[in-house]
């Protein structure tokens, strides 16, 4: 039976792709608030970056599914993805870097008081990374729905705190005090599981290893992302105040230097 030559072209009205990927609908939603042309770059390039933020919540809850289950091949597969996930979104940043301060200034006026600095979803991606802080959900009061998913994920565990329980059901030494803190603050760096991850690192149980490395990965990946948010912001405004009326440049410069999953980057420094 010989297969037909051609792609089907009529399917009697919308396309089974239109129906999945609803093309038609996303590009409607680029609606330009300035008549320069490059802001639709800027705007589609932020469009993308919120899908991925959107994307990687998804991803590390599916992981902290398979990490309560015990399924730590699972979890390390859907971190690896999440991985690839985050080298895509670092890419972004990349046009947006090239403006010039002149060709950024022809339509920045445009954005008025918005910034990135007010995305929700980006918000429950440092949340799930361990980057809590109450003040945070400030800026979501005006969309109820986004303001109480925050305010419900401030509270849950992190990623990185299912990690942990995990390493803890496996018999390590992770102290109740980490495991049983208040989950609406930031993680803070702990000596005794700082000793965890070294022995993991000085023995030999592969699926161990491979965690901590996929968890390094992404904690590398996130600091690459917020670094070059920081050089992008420089190479277009230099230090003039942001969007949203943040200090710009020196806030970016502040969140560059904390790092998610710390005991991670200090335990190598003991194997």
């Amino acid at each position: 039976m010989s297969c037909p030559v051609s792609p089907k072209l009529d399917f009697g009205g919308t396309t089974p792709y239109e129906d999945y990927v609803h093309a038609s609908v996303l590009h409607t939603l680029q609606q330009q608030w300035s008549k320069d042309p490059r802001e639709m770059s800027f705007l589609v390039i932020t469009q993308v970056m919120e899908l991925y933020f959107g994307l990687l919540c998804f991803e590390w809850r599916q992981a902290q599914t398979e990490l309560r289950q015990n399924d730590l091949r699972g979890a390390v597969r859907t971190l690896r993805r999440s991985d690839l996930h985050l080298q895509a979104l670092s890419a972004a940043w990349r046009p947006i870097a090239r403006m010039t301060p002149t060709e950024f200034n022809s339509f920045r006026d445009a954005l008025g008081e918005g910034s990135g600095f007010q995305s929700g979803m980006y918000r429950e991606m440092e949340f799930l990374l361990g980057e809590k802080s109450a003040s945070m959900l400030v800026p979501h009061r005006a969309v109820p729905a986004m303001h109480a998913q925050l305010e419900k994920s401030l509270g849950l565990p992190s990623l990185y705190d299912d990690v942990l329980a995990a390493l803890k059901r496996r018999g390590f030494d992770v102290p109740d005090a980490v495991l049983e803190r208040d989950l609406t603050k930031a993680y803070e760096a702990s000596p005794e599981v700082e000793q965890v991850w070294a022995e993991i690192y000085r023995g030999d149980d592969r699926d161990l290893l491979e965690l901590g490395e996929a968890l390094t990965d992404i904690a590398e990946e996130f600091a690459r992302w917020r670094y070059d948010h920081l050089l992008a912001t420089r190479r277009s405004m230099g230090a003039k105040v942001g969007t949203g009326g943040s200090a710009g440049v020196a806030w970016l410069e502040k969140r560059t230097q904390r790092s998610v999953f710390p005991e991670l980057w200090t335990a190598r420094s003991y194997v």
